[in-house]
């Protein structure tokens, strides 16, 4: 989960900041634009923070400011219509995973499939995601309801 508020004015290091933003950049930046994309978007917008250090120490959100840095890279790298390959889902505690998982997800918006990643993947409150995402509350919300919605109509016709 990551901190509330700007973990550099609270007295992180940047190297610190840096190693946590990556991880939670490349969740969010592979949820949205796949497996290739989201890691070179996620090493894009990684460089820009440490090129403008102290722009991204001085932000409100400084890992919304990196996701919207990710995104405005990623335009140099999607091409209309491309596929989204998501990461393979390694099966834990002994139950397989379902296997149209993967596909489903990629079948959906990807507003969609982010909130519904972070949100109920990786265990991220409402108001992480939104502030990561830099949109309100409810629309995240809204996101993460439809999302569900349309991850299981996606499930049940595949199976």
């Amino acid at each position: 989960m990551r901190p509330a508020g700007n973990p550099l004015s609270a007295g992180a290091s940047f190297e610190e900041f840096a190693v946590d933003a990556d991880r939670q950049l490349r969740r969010a930046l592979v949820a949205r634009f796949g497996i290739e994309v989201g890691h070179e978007v996620t090493n894009d917008a990684m460089a820009f923070a440490w090129e403008h250090r102290d722009e991204v120490a001085a932000a409100s959100n400084p890992l919304g400011l990196l996701y919207r840095v990710g995104q405005s890279s990623a335009r140099r790298y999607v091409r209309w219509n491309r596929r989204i390959e998501l990461p393979a889902e390694e099966p834990f505690g002994g139950s397989p995973f379902e296997p149209g998982l993967a596909p489903a997800l990629a079948g959906m918006r990807p507003e969609q499939r982010v909130a519904v990643v972070l949100i109920h993947g990786y265990g991220w409150t409402y108001a992480d995601t939104a502030a990561m995402l830099e949109v309100p509350v409810s629309t995240v919300r809204n996101w993460a309801t439809r999302g569900l919605s349309k991850l299981r109509r996606l499930l049940k016709e595949s199976s």
